[in-house]
């Protein structure tokens, strides 16, 4: 249970800064972290402290990757060798294709692009499906200097809403 408020008190943090004011989904990276609420990233702490304490969940995993976000003061602070050793706690705990993912995203972060992309290689038959594995590999195909594009337009052709198509167009332009 704390493990989950925790989670919650995290999300609710950021919610300002998730969108612009069009509308358009925020990076975590593009976030400004001074608009943060810093009373419900306290608030999740606290709750990340009990959750420990009780032996934790994968909601208690969950919150402590939003943790390390929060608790950054730019997202070049991040401390991706502690989000890469949660997410192998997570991926032990609960495996699940998505988790994989956003634990390649941590070891690119680490480790370089092309970490990443062989991290993702294995995913891509669960994920066939899923908008942002494309649009990560995307990412991660332009970090690495390879094109990008064909990664984009399926993404843009599976995601599901205005906004994601809106931010996979813009990125498709630059």
């Amino acid at each position: 249970m704390f493990g989950l408020a925790a989670l919650v008190a995290f999300t609710a943090a950021r919610a300002a800064t998730r969108t612009d004011e069009s509308g358009r989904p925020m990076l975590l990276a593009e976030q400004d972290r001074t608009r943060w609420d810093g009373a419900l990233i306290l608030e999740g702490l606290v709750a990340l402290q009990r959750a420990q304490r009780l032996g934790g969940s994968s909601y208690t995993l969950q919150a402590e990757l939003a943790s390390w976000h929060c608790t950054a003061a730019r997202w070049e602070d991040t401390p991706w060798r502690r989000v890469l050793g949660t997410y192998d706690r997570l991926l032990a705990l609960s495996p699940s294709p998505v988790v994989a993912l956003n634990r390649a995203v941590a070891l690119a972060m680490l480790d370089g692009p092309d970490a990443g992309l062989v991290a993702l290689a294995p995913l891509e038959a669960a994920l066939s499906r899923y908008h942002l594995f494309y649009a990560t590999r995307a990412d991660l195909l332009r970090r690495a200097g390879h094109s990008d594009r064909a990664d984009l337009e399926r993404a843009l052709e599976l995601a599901t809403n205005d906004a994601e198509r809106a931010l996979l167009r813009e990125r498709m332009k630059g």
